[in-house]
């Protein structure tokens, strides 16, 4: 029996807890949010779908009783809250920062040989911050970003080639920003032939450039951030882990020589199974991309500066 516990009941939380259990990724799925009702609201009107889609998996929503949760394999953390007007960004990063790690430590209480996967944002500094103030080993705490964004290239990749989703290969590195992230259009490919055999460089760069703004036009067409796709993308990772599937996905993990780099959460290829990352991928880059790996890393430790912890 695997139980897998949402942290927050929002759009993104919500939509997360719907792959889970209509994918029957996990046999039990608790979604919890301090907001009175709101989990226990979504949770109902999800499983009231059960007998028209054959669901096999349970889910349940509480109000901030994080007892329920105790013996979860895994737990999403989507806690936080939108910048808002005025705001700075060390203010939201100490607002969210204070969510995130109050969270981690009520559910560490309750499972504490539970995976932690971050979707919280800004996610590679809140990753980097479950790594300082956990305790856990690295291997159990992963970050989202780079599932989401990879979903993205493929998607716009696929637009491009004209060719089916599920066909195209693609993975974006590096921070999880519209000005950090770096999708590697050198290793895009359609049915393993190099998406250059294809396409001509100058559309392969705007494939890679609607990917980089693919959160920010989202929010320009629907007035808030995106959740349906950055919800089943924190599902996918979590289905490689309870299912050990040993798959390749773009995550942000702590680094400890990898890409050059210590002390840092950002996005690299990872292997997940039953341990959480269960290895780091070093892609061999070019100078120009290693370049802009350093770049987008220099950026992420200017964002992690403004914790406090």
């Amino acid at each position: 029996m695997s139980k897998v516990t949402v942290v927050g009941a929002g759009n993104v939380g919500a939509t997360c807890a719907n792959v889970l259990v209509t994918q029957n990724i996990a046999d039990e799925v608790v979604l919890i949010d301090i907001k009175e009702g709101l989990a226990e609201g979504k949770a109902m009107d999800i499983m009231q779908t059960a007998n028209i889609l054959g669901l096999n998996s349970r889910l349940t929503g509480v109000t901030n009783d994080y007892e329920k949760t105790a013996g979860s394999d895994m737990v999403v953390i989507t806690s936080g809250i939108p910048r808002k007007p005025g705001m700075t960004r060390e203010e939201l990063i100490g607002v969210n920062a204070g969510i995130v790690k109050s969270v981690t430590e009520n559910i560490l209480k309750y499972s504490p040989n539970a995976i932690i996967l971050c979707v919280s944002n800004p996610m590679d500094t809140m990753t980097y911050l479950i790594h300082k103030t956990s305790g856990l080993p690295k291997n159990r705490i992963i970050g989202m970003g780079g599932a989401l964004d990879s979903a993205r290239f493929k998607y716009f990749l696929s637009l491009a080639l004209g060719a089916c989703a599920t066909e195209v290969e693609g993975i974006v590195i590096g921070g999880h920003g519209d000005t950090t992230m770096i999708p590697l259009v050198r290793y895009a490919a359609y049915r393993g032939i190099p998406a250059s055999t294809y396409l001509p460089e100058e559309q392969l760069q705007k494939v890679a450039a609607d990917t980089m703004v693919g959160g920010a036009t989202l929010t320009k067409l629907l007035g808030t951030s995106a959740w349906m796709a950055p919800g089943a993308a924190a599902a996918q990772v979590v289905a490689s882990v309870l299912h050990d599937s040993k798959k390749l996905i773009s995550c942000s993990a702590l680094l400890d020589g990898e890409y050059g780099e210590k002390d840092l959460c950002i996005g690299v290829p990872c292997i997940l199974g039953k341990n959480g990352i269960e290895k780091i991928v070093e892609f061999e880059l070019t100078d120009a991309e290693m370049d802009l790996f350093r770049a987008s890393a220099a950026a992420v430790h200017k964002t992690n500066a403004a914790l406090s912890c």
